[in-house]
């Protein structure tokens, strides 16, 4: 596999970003582990408001400290996936988000990007003193469970999500094993 790093977003991949929404949004696919990118057209304020949820001072009314990291592939530092990680619960995000969301753009999905992405965030997870993380999934979707189960996930149980109406697959990874 090509060689793959994270890094938190940033002004030099601002274009990218808007290129990411854009393509995540012709497809129709969901922007989980994006934060609130699919509002936010100016990529500059996206960016920003990534930046407020890092720090207490900045972070807005009822929402939890989270970092923002793109998936940079080095070889063209193309962004080919986002992935958000959330220090702690509030109650939504304890009963149906968790700890992490991400996702592959649809141009570069089925490539293993996700898996290792999620493996290259646990070590963030346990540096900020997760254990255990809890990460969600739509029940019907195979390559997301895929992904988790291939980081050590084990399975939790089975929630329903009435804002979205789907049943969401909950599971719970162990930071230190991607050592």
């Amino acid at each position: 596999m090509e060689e793959l790093v994270l890094v938190k977003v940033a002004e030099e991949y601002a274009s990218q970003i808007a290129d990411y929404r854009q393509e995540m949004l012709d497809m129709g696919s969901s922007m989980d582990g994006t934060g609130s990118l699919k509002v936010m057209e100016n990529p500059y304020d996206y960016i920003a408001k990534c930046r407020d949820y890092e720090k207490k001072e900045t972070l807005p009314e009822g929402r939890v400290i989270a970092t923002q990291f793109l998936l940079i592939r080095r070889s063209d530092n193309k962004i080919v996936g986002m992935i958000q990680v959330r220090h702690h619960f509030n109650e939504y995000l304890e009963k149906y988000s968790g700890h992490i969301g991400y996702s592959v753009r649809p141009s570069e999905r089925k490539k293993g990007y996700a898996k290792t992405m999620l493996k290259m965030a646990l070590p963030f997870c346990n540096s900020i003193g997760l254990d255990k993380v809890l990460i969600t999934c739509d029940e019907d979707n195979e390559g997301s469970e895929r992904t988790i189960r291939a980081n050590g996930g084990e399975f939790e149980s089975i929630i329903f999500e009435p804002n979205e109406g789907i049943n969401l697959k909950r599971f719970w990874v162990k930071t230190d094993q991607a050592n």
